[in-house]
């Protein structure tokens, strides 16, 4: 049978815009897409460069166009080099920064331009955004990065555990000038040939996600900046914004965590995040009814996109326009309760608590251990198998859609090689405002090992959400030692009768590239050998559950 996929094609023009094919430095010429603003002759631009489509129904750009240039915006969409309308080679990543500083050359040479540009958009052309920063073209006044990181990609380190999702990506969205869709058989092994089959059958490769298992096997990601990095030469002002449950958003955090730490950029940043997933599904409207779903509804998509704009026009309004506009530091949607404003993140008022793990599995009931507020006097040891041929399924089959399909964690939660510590039932609401970690050893029998953590909120019929985490590998695992895990950050409030879990595990495949048991490249695997993992608790072991919680919750 021969193999299936589907290609996305390029969607008409639209006929509000004027298509410019603008020259690069190279001789390739770039789709763009000009939305002149409403009544104004010469003003500011609004600048996205996107890897989609700029006229695609998937990211709606003559949909979003009106609500710029009725400000007096003119609003500039632009196919990347390689896809869709733009000629050039289709590789992720490596000319954004150039691309970035001839195009922001050309629109602010225009005649309908003041000089003054800003950046806008989710994702990749979030990436584009700290791409054209990297440029240091002088025109670029702000941005507004959504959904997305500095080093989207990359970089990677020997501790990072590697996303899958982000190779399927890499094969399916930069193949050539189209999009792609098909069934991956994640049960092929190598890994590194898990997309070989769709290669086969469309007659191409993609580049990009050679380089990535190339580079990612290396320790590094699918992208570098080959000169200086954003960060370093970032002289305006940047509004971060993302979701909650976006699978991109502990990276995001990371870029906002690490700016705010600088004292020479600090007070460039502002941060508004929503309690959303990628694609913008929110918090509020799960189960996502068909009639909410605004990637197949328009009527839902009419709804969708004020909240998806968010505070950028306010924002360009006044790093563009100079208007006198009052932009909180921090806005953030509190999950359950609404949206809340503060000086800083985590807000004034936030403490950590810390929930101890205590009576694993081994010797509780069928939830496994407790999280509690005291550590244990007697210490124990829980250990589980890790074996590559018996992986733990994944809970979510799209992450980037995480809260359209909310997985349930009772899926994997009954399984041996899964720990589990739930706290008491609370007994009013806590507020989670913050980073979320975990401390603990991990020992194992194998040379490295990988850990994978879950904060989880359990609702009085046992369903079980998952609200962050995170992962890591470590080399040389010594339970006496302890490491911290990240868990990013969250912004909800979990409501009274309701409780916390952590979930603990070794695998979560396929949204993660599995550990073989071994030293051998996990990319190049065949076969793997199950190794035993112990992990400590009680007594003089540190191991607990870090949250950052209002005082006044809790």
């Amino acid at each position: 049978m021969p193999f299936e996929f589907d290609v996305v094609e390029v969607s008409p023009l639209d006929p509000n815009a004027e298509q410019h094919m603008v020259p690069m430095r190279d001789g390739v010429h770039l789709a763009t897409d000009v939305y002149l603003a409403s009544d104004v002759d010469r003003g500011p631009a609004v600048l996205v460069r996107l890897p989609y489509d700029k006229c695609g129904r998937y990211t709606f750009m003559p949909r979003i166009a009106p609500s710029f240039t009725a400000l007096g915006y003119t609003f500039v969409v632009q196919d990347v080099r390689g896809k869709f309308r733009s000629e050039g080679e289709t590789l992720a990543f490596v000319h954004e920064i150039d691309d970035g500083y001839d195009t922001l050359e050309w629109v602010s040479s225009q005649s309908w331009c003041d000089g003054n540009v800003g950046m806008w958009g989710d994702s990749y052309y979030g990436y584009t955004q700290w791409a054209a920063v990297a440029s240091e073209h002088p025109a670029l006044k702000a941005i507004v990065p959504r959904v997305t990181s500095a080093d989207l990609g990359g970089p990677m380190g020997p501790d990072t555990v590697i996303p899958l999702y982000m190779a399927e990506y890499l094969a399916m969205y930069w193949l050539d000038e189209h999009v792609y869709d098909w069934r991956t058989d994640y049960g092929h092994r190598p890994l590194s040939e898990v997309f070989d089959e769709a290669f086969e059958a469309i007659g191409r490769r993609a580049t990009s996600f050679d380089r990535f298992v190339e580079t990612s096997a290396a320790g590094h990601g699918a992208m570098t900046y080959p000169g200086h990095h954003p960060f370093d030469v970032l002289r305006i002002p940047v509004l971060h914004t993302g979701g909650w449950f976006d699978n991109i958003m502990p990276d995001q955090m990371r870029d906002y965590d690490a700016l705010v730490g600088r004292s020479d950029v600090a007070d460039l940043q502002y941060l508004e995040m929503n309690s959303t997933d990628h694609e913008n599904y929110h918090l509020d409207l799960v189960p996502i009814r068909p009639e909410d779903d605004h990637d197949a509804n328009d009527e839902a998509l009419a709804r969708m996109l004020p909240r998806y704009l968010g505070s950028a026009l306010d924002f360009f309004d006044r790093f563009l326009k100079g208007e006198d506009r009052e932009i909180p530091r921090v806005r953030w949607h509190q999950g359950n309760d609404g949206w809340r404003s503060a000086p800083s993140w985590p807000p004034p008022g936030a403490r950590e608590l810390r929930l101890h793990l205590a009576a694993a599995r081994s010797a509780a009931d069928d939830e496994g251990g407790r999280l509690a507020a005291e550590p244990d006097a007697a210490a124990i040891t829980v250990s589980w198998l890790h074996d590559p041929a018996d992986l733990v399924p994944s809970t979510v089959v799209n992450p980037f859609a995480f809260l359209h399909e909310l997985p349930d964690e009772r899926r994997v939660e009954a399984r041996p090689d899964v720990l589990t510590f739930t706290s008491e039932v609370l007994d009013r609401p806590l507020d989670l405002v913050g980073p979320v970690s975990v401390r603990v050893g991990v020992g194992s029998s194998a040379p490295s090992t990988a850990l994978f953590a879950k904060l989880v909120d359990v609702d009085p019929t046992g369903a079980a959400l998952m609200l962050t985490r995170g992962q890591a590998t470590f080399s040389d695992p010594d339970p006496t030692r302890a490491v911290r895990i990240d868990l990013a950050h969250i912004g909800y409030r979990v409501r009274a009768g309701h409780r916390l879990r952590l979930q603990l595990s070794s695998s979560d495949f396929p949204l993660y590239l599995p550990h073989p048991g071994t030293e051998e490249d996990p990319w190049g695997a065949v076969t793997g050998r199950r190794s035993e993992q112990t992990l400590p608790a009680g007594g003089d072991a540190e191991a607990y559950l870090s949250l950052t919680i209002l005082t006044s919750s809790g």
